[in-house]
């Protein structure tokens, strides 16, 4: 059975422990509790964009009209759920620094995908880039619905503005991405991938923003939307690719493949694969997106969508890319094995 993206960057888990903390205040609690209510529907709402993604994609032509570069676009919300919501004029130059940020960094999101890898937008063909801000009253999180990015503000204590993390913005839109291409379920191995995949490019556009190389990067997910209260609980993060299961992880993983519990979690699973790109960039060194990041584009784009994907088959998808795009540097192959095999694949 399909089954599509969850495509929230919190995993459901830990807004059910967060909202279960009593040692949080009555406020936070409930904004932990609306915020979990409406997964549902969103995902129902998902399904329902992948089918008709997957519609669109067969029957384009090669006679369709691509748009040479995306057009961003941002909406507000004022703290209620109705989507798009109101249109933000002029949102790059917007006094709203929330509307601005989210114009600013989506846009280096869609130039990223440009340079890096040869994208138009999100669906390769030059796709509005659609985002909502200020959702709802203190919602604690960011999703991508199968058409659009919406942000939530936080609750101010454990989360705060979720556009404040460049690689948050860069993980959700690839879920977009993964729509389009790699067409990934949201469940078992496959579901790991998916959250995997937005945390790598997510990560590689993170460093990318900041002319990082591998050495530099801090390799961690989320550590800009991390609140008082989650701060002063020794988290700095949700997720560490470098160190998945570590105590400063809101989120903590496994790493090594001995580890992944069928049916689990795709938050939770996808510290696998992620662990697998850290020591795999560490092992090759210099700028993860040059090569490397292509390795993992290419095993993205490169045959038909495999909804059902596993570990394994994705590790080989991506051997075959490193010879495919860089036959004469086998340094490029030697590294995307050692980092599979550091985490037992």
């Amino acid at each position: 059975m399909y089954k599509t993206c969850g495509c929230f960057i919190i995993p459901k888990d830990v807004l059910d422990r967060l909202a279960n903390d009593k040692s949080l205040s009555e406020a936070a609690r409930k904004a932990l509790n609306d915020t979990r209510a409406g997964e549902d529907i969103w995902r129902r709402l998902r399904t329902a964009h992948a089918f008709a993604t997957n519609a669109t994609m067969a029957s384009r032509g090669l006679s369709a009209t691509l748009a040479t570069s995306p057009k961003v676009s941002v909406f507000t919300c004022n703290q209620t759920t109705s989507l798009p919501g109101t249109p933000v004029a002029n949102p790059g130059s917007s006094a709203d620094m929330t509307a601005k940020r989210t114009f600013d960094l989506t846009t280096e999101v869609a130039k990223f995908y440009k340079s890096a890898f040869g994208r138009n937008s999100i669906d390769d063909a030059g796709m509005t880039m659609i985002s909502s801000i200020h959702y709802d009253e203190n919602y604690n999180n960011a999703f991508w619905d199968g058409n659009q990015m919406t942000y939530g503000d936080g609750d101010g204590e454990i989360f705060v503005d979720f556009t404040k993390s460049d690689d948050v913005i860069a993980h959700e839109l690839t879920h977009g991405v993964t729509q389009y291409t790699t067409a990934l379920n949201y469940q078992n191995q496959a579901g790991g991938l998916n959250e995997s995949i937005s945390d790598v490019f997510g990560s590689m556009f993170r460093q990318w923003m900041a002319g990082q190389d591998v050495t530099a990067a801090d390799w961690l997910i989320g550590s800009e939307i991390m609140g008082p209260a989650a701060t002063a609980r020794g988290f700095s993060c949700l997720r560490d690719m470098a160190y998945p299961g570590a105590a400063h992880c809101l989120a903590p993983q496994p790493q090594n493949y001995s580890n992944y519990r069928p049916g689990s979690d795709p938050h939770e699973s996808s510290g696998i694969p992620n662990h697998a790109f850290y020591l795999a960039a560490m092992a090759l060194g210099g700028k993860s997106w040059e090569q490397l990041g292509k390795v993992w584009y290419g095993a993205m784009t490169t045959g038909r969508p495999s909804p059902g994907m596993r570990f394994r088959t994705f590790a080989n998808r991506t051997c075959r890319a490193a010879r495919t795009l860089f036959p004469g540097e086998p340094n490029v192959l030697a590294s995307v094995k050692a980092g599979w095999a550091g985490v037992g694949l």
